[in-house]
């Protein structure tokens, strides 16, 4: 008795010492944290998560660094609050469903934020970094929608950055090509999330992230990001798993090239006057952002640069040269409505063949028989869905399908199906709208006040959430209490989840819908 009295306060004697005290410089109890360019001070919320915001990962892309590769962040003396969100890249109120936590609008952008349930930067805990969509010219990652604490309270570490949009994230040029000493320009705000993964990498330890366990996710641009930084050699082996909700770069136009968006680039200088790139990084800001709104502006976004994306990205994948993980990945059931199609026309039967018929010529009687016009209620569900494929469901189905095909990794597919309650006195949406997904999966249904979310809305957030976190800590999103997910992998028939109340998995639908889409336009 008195051997195991002894063995027990011994026990406990070491476990006192292992356990990290408030003012331990392992310890997260005080708030504080120490990484690369200096000391944190963070705060802690009411559930016990801390809480990091606004942490620099990169210099101030601002003067001469205007559309310039981000550089290291500048180190500071002082300990430097952590409790505000950085300021959001510039942009215009595009989308009224975004809400932001950020206080103001800059070009000085570069900031990620940190949710950790850790007490010790001993701990190694699974890391997720989302990126935010907003089709490359919006969005932000103080949004409530993207908030990382309830999946920090499942045990993962969790990030948003943000990264550079529009003009002043992918604008190309001959003289940034020149001066670049990769011969590259554009693709800005990728390589920002390129540098944030860096940064997440070499201080998420003190955290108590691991960096050696980091899955990428985002929803619309965010995935497309995802897809992107699987195919860059900047970033695919900082990964150990990707998450991608609706939308991809394998779409069914190709990238430009560097060629054609420095010609862009140029005309643009020339719309605002400035005949030289020192002559445009003098003007203001608001200035060259305002200039994008006009009707003849380009449309600034992710091209093939030959530095951060060497080569086309259908090839990088189709040779497997992409980030060799697990992908769970997916889109949901009404991702685009007809107006898409049809523009101010009523979604009549006639009204939709007729469009058809201009989109794929001798091909409209194969075209109609994949999206029929028997009447006006079928010819509404047609534009729909053929909206919805064009939009983005094929890009997502072509990203799913080529990584199962090259990437030696499993394929977790899903289609979200749940529309959210009505809003009166509309009726409900027959089915879930493109970014509906994002609040159910991040846990994130209290912070959108629109809504009347209902008990059966929370009860598929938590299975979402629970798959999602399995998949981040595992590369498998399956657990118990969880209808089995099955992985589609090099040969396998095609099957996706279909997340509802009641999830459960459905054999691919649409393929021929997709291949169809494929080969007409290659036309």
């Amino acid at each position: 008795m008195k051997f195991f009295l002894a063995l027990s306060l011994v026990a406990g004697a070491l476990a006192a010492v292992a356990q990290p005290t408030k003012n331990s410089p392992n310890s997260l109890a005080n708030n504080q944290v120490q990484v690369a360019g200096g000391r944190l001070a963070g705060a802690t919320a009411p559930s016990g998560i801390h809480e990091f915001k606004g942490i620099p990962y990169a210099a101030p892309p601002v003067g001469p660094r205007r559309w310039q590769a981000p550089q290291p962040a500048q180190p500071w003396k002082d300990v430097r609050p952590a409790t505000q969100f950085g300021p959001r890249a510039m942009q215009l109120p595009l989308f009224s469903d975004m809400n932001f936590r950020s206080n103001s609008v800059s070009e000085d952008c570069l900031y990620l934020n940190v949710w950790t349930g850790a007490q010790s930067a001993k701990e190694r805990r699974p890391v997720l970094v989302y990126f935010y969509g907003g089709g490359f010219v919006a969005g932000d990652g103080s949004e409530p929608r993207y908030d990382g604490e309830a999946l920090a309270r499942r045990g993962i570490v969790t990030v948003t950055v943000n990264y550079r949009l529009g003009v002043f994230g992918f604008l190309a040029h001959p003289e940034l090509t020149k001066e670049s000493p990769h011969h590259a320009s554009g693709n800005y705000g990728l390589l920002d999330q390129a540098a944030a993964l860096r940064w997440v990498s070499d201080n998420i330890a003190a955290f108590g992230g691991d960096p050696q366990h980091i899955t990428i996710a985002g929803e619309s641009a965010g995935s497309w990001s995802v897809s992107a930084q699987m195919a860059s050699p900047l970033a695919k082996n900082l990964i150990v798993g990707a998450i991608g909700e609706s939308g991809s770069l394998l779409g069914l136009q190709p990238l430009a090239t560097l060629a054609q968006a420095e010609q862009a680039g140029v005309a643009f200088a020339t719309s605002l006057g400035a005949s030289s790139l020192g002559a445009l990084r003098a003007l203001p800001a608001q200035q060259v952002l305002d200039a994008t709104a006009k009707p003849d502006a380009p449309r600034f976004s992710a091209i093939e640069d030959g530095y951060f994306l060497p080569r086309p990205p259908a090839e990088i994948y189709a040779a497997g040269a992409q980030a060799a993980v697990p992908l769970l990945v997916g889109w949901n059931s009404l991702e685009m409505n007809y107006p898409f199609l049809l523009g101010q026309l009523p979604p009549t039967a006639e009204n939709y063949r007729n469009t058809v018929q201009k989109l794929y010529g001798s091909r409209t009687a194969e075209a109609l028989r994949l999206y029929p016009a028997g009447s006006d209620a079928e010819a509404e569900q047609s534009a729909n869905a053929l909206a919805s494929d064009r939009f983005i469901a094929y890009s997502t189905w072509k990203w799913a399908e080529m990584h199962a095909q090259t990437g030696d990794q499993p394929v977790y597919r899903y289609l979200f199906a749940r529309p959210r309650p009505a809003l009166p006195p509309a009726p409900a949406a027959s089915g879930a709208v493109h970014s509906a997904e994002i609040e159910y999966a991040l846990g994130n249904l209290g912070t959108n006040k629109v809504y009347n979310w209902t008990a059966d809305d929370y009860k598929v957030s938590d299975i979402m959430q629970a798959y999602f976190a399995n998949f981040i800590k595992s590369g498998n999103p399956n657990g118990a209490g969880l209808v089995n997910w099955p992985a589609a992998n090099r040969g396998a028939k095609g099957q996706a989840l279909r997340l509802d109340a009641s999830p459960k998995v459905e054999a691919e639908a649409n393929r021929t819908r997709y291949l169809f889409l494929e080969q007409a336009g290659k036309q």
